[in-house]
């Protein structure tokens, strides 16, 4: 099927995967700074920002997505590109590496490492904030985006620092949310979700310190499986690309190097 996505700047490919409920311009900020040394791809998962969802009784979940993004690659014949993804994209991201279909994989707070509790948290948290982005009108959330109230309380807990988001990211942000037809169905598959299997390629894992939706403790979960240290995004939260694009798009070169 054909996705959505934009493509910038030359050199190794680098496939860019963003987490449920968002689209490919989550990685604006730190788009430029890869495109200088990447041929760098973001991709709109099927069902979510202007990508088609899926056939029809195709089920939502994270091996399906992967599937998509790997038949997306080759369609572009991208042939083993790097990937790097943020919270469902990173999860998808390891799964590609543990397919060895990807010649790295960097992702950024994976889902996949929570504990039961700590899903059931980070699920109310999600249908909360999607609800909240649904229900504003449309002629509202301008000003409501433009409020440091109410835009602490439209990305609070996704971003360390919601003052560093544009006002028209963060209206994006809340329109592609609220019109993710596969939203729901990702979100109902994530109960069943375990780690993937062990990568054939190299990973890189990394966290937000002040991550508020997957919990710091996770990456520790994340580390156990992957046999390797997980670096910590200092001053940074779940969505960690707009709290410091540099340290990110660092990362990022560094894990596709």
């Amino acid at each position: 099927m054909e996705l959505a996505f934009e493509r910038r700047g030359a050199g190794p490919p680098l496939v860019l995967l963003h987490g449920i409920g968002h689209h490919w311009q989550a990685w604006l900020p730190v788009l430029d700074r890869l495109a200088a040394e990447r041929d760098v791809i973001a991709v709109d998962f099927p069902g979510f920002g202007v990508s088609p969802p899926l056939p029809s009784g195709s089920p939502y979940t994270a091996e399906s997505l992967a599937d998509a993004i790997e038949s997306f690659c080759g369609m572009l014949g991208l042939r083993e590109p790097h990937v790097a993804g943020n919270s469902l994209g990173g999860y998808v991201a390891l799964e590609l590496a543990s397919r060895g279909v990807v010649r790295t994989a960097t992702a950024l707070s994976p889902a996949g490492f929570w504990s039961r509790g700590e899903f059931l948290y980070a699920r109310t948290v999600l249908r909360a904030v999607r609800a909240s982005a649904r229900a504003t009108p449309p002629e509202r959330a301008p000003a409501v985006a433009e409020n440091p109230l109410g835009r602490m309380a439209m990305a609070g807990l996704m971003v360390a620092h919601p003052s560093r988001l544009s006002t028209e990211a963060l209206l994006a942000a809340g329109q592609a949310l609220g019109n993710s037809p596969g939203f729901d169905d990702t979100l109902d598959s994530f109960a069943w979700m375990m780690p993937p299997a062990p990568p054939k390629a190299p990973i890189t894992i990394a966290w937000g310190e002040h991550d508020r939706l997957l919990l710091r403790r996770q990456a520790v979960r994340a580390a156990r499986w992957s046999g390797q240290r997980v670096k910590l995004l200092r001053d940074c939260g779940h969505l960690p690309m707009s709290d410091d694009p540099g340290l990110v798009a660092g990362v990022l070169l560094a894990g596709s190097g």
